[in-house]
């Protein structure tokens, strides 16, 4: 019984330690994407070689501002403050949530 226990209890942890990580995954896409969506952008087209390749190591070894907040947050931010300051309250604040979001 304890060797059943043991074995089961071990290729438990083996599934969990080799089981990969799917949001790191999901943002190495995700970014090399955007960098190869600006290199086409700046005219570094898939025919460029060397151009191309430096242009997408500089950007994907590029690191975030983690302070700097995105343009959805700082829009969230001026329209939570104007609805204080309207003080809307309920259906009231979320249809003018949403409008406001969504301009």
């Amino acid at each position: 019984m304890k060797i059943a226990s043991l074995v089961v209890l071990s290729l438990f942890l083996a599934v969990i330690v080799l089981a990969p990580v799917p949001s790191d995954a999901a943002g190495q896409q995700n970014k090399m994407a955007t960098c190869s969506k600006e290199a086409n952008e700046k005219g570094f087209g898939e025919g460029k070689g060397d151009e191309r390749k430096a242009f997408m190591k500089e950007c994907l070894s590029a690191k975030p501002a983690k302070s700097a907040k995105t343009a959805q947050q700082e829009k969230m931010k001026a329209c939570n403050k104007e609805a204080g300051e309207k003080t809307l309250k309920g259906d009231e604040r979320k249809k003018f949530m949403s409008t406001c979001l969504s301009n």
